[in-house]
């Protein structure tokens, strides 16, 4: 399913449940995985230093020591690499995501992943400051491949594969997200779950919509879901309709808790702007930073 997988990492402890991920999907799918690290920024002084990220001194970016971050890319994956494989090692000076995409751009990948951030805070003080990464920002956003986003350690990913969420709110950007998680769980003979959650919302005045106005609304939304997607899934029948009502992002994780989703796909953002003026939706960003599962972002549809 996946030919090319590009896995962006700065080889930090931070990045190791995202490592997890790439080699074992990488290994399930006989796809070929490259390493990528970006290692610092280049001066902009006279001087050809840059600023590594992991230590934070500074280094001349020259073939010696661009050898030495891949040999230490090689150790700190050596377990990862006796039992799945090796991959490809590339490093390089410059702006990450600017780097990361160029890169996968260059070899046509068909996958790029990531953890949720790369500093080594504690993860639940990131989630209470409700922050991810800009550099995984800025990929998630422009990448014409598939993100998958990982956060936090996953220990039956992909090689128990059963469950996947789309989560959607029927926005255009929706579209190539549904494309993914249809194309994907139609390969692997897996569930498909359509999810949508009623946002409900209290008026000024502090009431809130009545029971009737909700159940309509949950209704009005399953019939959209058959309408827009059901009517495009051929005869893959291994699917349901999910309609809960609440805060958007809280219902799809506990959705996905309560079926134990091994994949929750959802467009980059939602809002009907040009791609380039997008950032990523508060529904996603909340769902990467709280998901137990790998999160999938998927703005464009050029390589689905």
């Amino acid at each position: 399913m996946f030919k090319k997988i590009l896995f962006a990492t700065n080889a930090s402890p931070a990045c190791d449940a995202a490592a997890k991920i790439a080699f074992e999907l990488a290994e399930k799918y006989e796809s070929e995985l490259t390493l990528l690290h970006v290692f610092g920024e280049p001066s902009h002084g006279s001087g050809a230093f840059v600023t590594d990220y992991v230590t934070g001194e500074k280094e001349t970016p020259g073939p010696d020591y661009i050898e030495w971050v891949k040999e230490e890319m090689k150790t700190n994956y050596g377990s990862l690499v006796e039992k799945h494989g090796a991959p490809t090692y590339e490093a390089m000076a410059g702006i990450p995501s600017t780097e990361i995409l160029r890169y996968a751009r260059k070899i046509e990948a068909d996958c790029i992943i990531m953890g949720a951030h790369t500093r080594q805070d504690d993860p639940a003080a990131e989630r209470f400051r409700g922050i991810i990464g800009t550099t995984m920002q800025k990929v998630a956003l422009r990448a014409k491949c598939p993100v998958l986003i990982i956060s936090r350690p996953c220990e039956t990913c992909f090689w128990y594969f059963n469950q996947i969420v789309f989560g959607t709110d029927f926005s255009k950007a929706s579209m190539s997200a549904f494309q993914f998680a249809y194309k994907m769980a139609k390969h692997i003979g897996c569930k498909l779950h359509l999810f949508h959650a009623v946002n409900i919302e209290t008026t000024q005045a502090g009431a809130g919509p009545g029971q009737m106005s909700i159940e309509s609304r949950i209704k009005a939304a399953k019939e959209k879901i058959e309408s827009i997607y059901v009517s495009q899934m051929e005869d893959f029948d291994n699917y349901d309709i999910v309609v809960w009502e609440g805060v958007p992002y809280v219902e799809l994780l506990k959705f996905a808790r309560e079926i134990s989703a091994d994949l929750v796909v959802m467009a980059h953002h939602t809002k009907e702007v040009d791609i380039e003026d997008a950032v990523m939706g508060s529904t996603i960003e909340q769902v990467v930073l709280r998901s137990a599962c790998p999160v999938a972002s998927v703005n464009r549809p050029d390589r689905l």
